[in-house]
């Protein structure tokens, strides 16, 4: 038997009773299926993880105070003095690795437009803020030294912030926001970032020059944060390394285990979110991965089945010169087929659901090596539970075939 006549036979058998192929494969298309939607789905929330946190900054320390505690007279975690104008010169003096530093005060307040309120988080920040947070100005403008140097009460309003207190985004600029009791002016806005990590909205927020905050809203000579962005991925735990050791001469700190402030390294945190990511990715596509043995035990079973079912006309074909290794290929080659048949519909059905999920704003990634790894071993899968039918169906004795009821 020939390979062309080979597959017609097979599949005139399988097409005999489509239903039962149908449901044999029900096993394979499930786990296919599931395997591509659970890498898919984890990818893609890797994906939205390294893209949230790149959106944060590029190659982005965050310096804040340590927190500390009074319990009794000995030390716990409650915030400690911030950060001091003698610790950002400092940094920004002697760092060799930074592209941009800014000082942070972070306050929240009720802010009151001329269409509504919200409660807002306001920053203080300097110009350097924009490059080190990978912020951009949409329309008008940012404010500079000048603005600082003056305690001008101007402000650059989140795409969010802006049209909760206008209407119309768009409407905001030149327009008189209060926080608290002082009026800001709108000078320009900010870019639209999207959803950060958590769910944070990253355009609902307000952005006024740091002497302005410190002054007006404040009232207090303490920084809460100092962000910095490297001039390169390559030099973070370096820049890391020195920012804490200018930090600690600053502030009068001679061991480092004493020290009153911690430094986020965002490459750190990016890979480690990734990480975490890749493993559950893996543990889901491990568990759906089960379905497809189940899957190959069906398909085990049902040509089991079929041996069964099919003893005399294996007796006739043996009988008028059929070999055993052509019954062999025969039911092994129908175990693969049916096997495949169910990861081409599983990988249909992973297509079908990612584009939901994803239309319904659940991020997924398929990957065409998960793809062709699955369509592989879907394959695999029919070639190894598919044997053992088809050796017992090759092992038969014409006779005792031909006299099967």
């Amino acid at each position: 038997m020939n390979g062309i006549q080979l597959m017609q036979t097979c599949f005139r058998s399988i097409l005999r009773n489509r239903m039962r192929s149908l449901l044999t494969s029900l096993g394979v298309i499930i786990g296919v299926g599931s395997v591509i939607i659970m890498v898919a789905l984890g990818q893609g929330s890797q994906r939205a993880i390294e893209e949230g946190m790149t959106a944060m900054g590029t190659n982005l320390l965050q310096i804040m105070p340590r927190r500390q505690i009074n319990r009794g007279g000995q030390a716990q975690m409650i915030r400690l003095s911030s950060f001091t104008r003698g610790d950002l010169e400092k940094l920004k003096t002697e760092s060799s690795y930074a592209a941009a530093i800014s000082a942070v005060v972070n306050l929240n307040f009720n802010v009151i437009g001329s269409h509504g309120n919200a409660q807002v988080q306001v920053l203080g920040v300097e110009p350097e803020y924009l490059t080190a947070r990978n912020y951009r100005v949409n329309e008008g403008i940012f404010f500079g030294p000048e603005d600082l140097e003056a305690r001008n009460r101007v402000a650059v309003l989140g795409r969010s912030t802006a049209a909760a207190l206008f209407g119309n985004p768009e409407d905001a600029l030149g327009e008189r926001i209060r926080i608290g009791t002082n009026h800001f002016t709108v000078i320009g806005l900010l870019e639209s970032k999207g959803t950060g990590l958590g769910g944070m909205d990253q355009d609902d927020v307000v952005m006024v020059p740091l002497d302005t905050a410190m002054a007006r809203l404040n009232n207090a000579a303490g920084i809460n944060q100092i962000v910095m962005s490297i001039i390169g991925k390559e030099y973070m735990d370096a820049a890391s390394r020195e920012a804490r050791l200018i930090l600690m001469e600053s502030r009068g700190i001679s061991h480092e285990a004493n020290a009153d402030f911690d430094i986020m390294n965002q490459a750190d945190m990016i890979d480690m979110a990734s990480a975490t990511s890749r493993t559950l990715s893996n543990l889901l596509a491990a568990i759906a991965g089960i379905s497809l043995l189940v899957g190959g035990i069906g398909i085990m079973n049902i040509m089991l089945v079929s041996v069964t079912e099919r003893t005399r006309e294996i007796g006739i074909r043996m009988a008028i010169g059929g070999r055993r290794r052509d019954i062999l290929f025969q039911f092994l080659t129908e175990s693969v087929i049916l096997s495949l048949m169910g990861g081409l519909l599983g990988i249909t059905m992973a297509f079908v659901s990612c584009h939901l999920l994803s239309r319904s704003g659940i991020p997924t990634a398929i990957s065409p090596l998960i793809v062709s790894v699955s369509a592989l071993f879907a394959a695999l899968v029919g070639a190894v539970f598919g044997y053992y039918p088809a050796l017992k169906a090759a092992k038969l004795y014409p006779i005792e075939a031909l006299r099967y009821e």
